[in-house]
């Protein structure tokens, strides 16, 4: 069975990003696509690490920190890179849960304020 391999434009549509978020993933070196000539293609590996930067951006995570923690898997394997991610993951959900709090008091804050203010232009 042949490899799947996703040309640029092709990428860009897969993953709803636009050319120049795919361009800079690949100069701050988190995408390494295969090149022939001019054009680029994208293999599983390319796919793999698009879906895992792509969920690490949706968790809050830096591209650095992305950057960094993939870099892991092959100067250290799996082992550690998990090690780091449970490390990674514990911190943010920490900051997760804060930011919940803080929105849920603020929540509270307005709809305190909306109900005030409707209570007053009754009487």
């Amino acid at each position: 069975m042949a490899e799947e391999r996703l040309s640029f434009k092709e990428m860009c549509a897969r993953f709803e990003v636009t050319p120049r978020t795919l361009r800079y993933y690949e100069y701050i070196e988190l995408l390494a696509p295969m090149k022939e000539g001019r054009n680029r293609f994208y293999g599983p590996r390319e796919l793999a690490r698009m879906t895992l930067i792509l969920r690490g951006r949706r968790f809050g995570f830096s591209l650095e920190e992305i950057r960094q923690w993939l870099l892991l898997y092959n100067a250290r394997g799996t082992r550690e890179q998990n090690q780091v991610w449970i490390g990674l993951a514990n911190r943010q959900l920490g900051a997760l849960e804060r930011q919940r709090a803080d929105l849920d008091a603020t929540i509270a804050d307005l709809r305190a304020l909306r109900d005030r203010t409707a209570e007053s232009l009754k009487g």
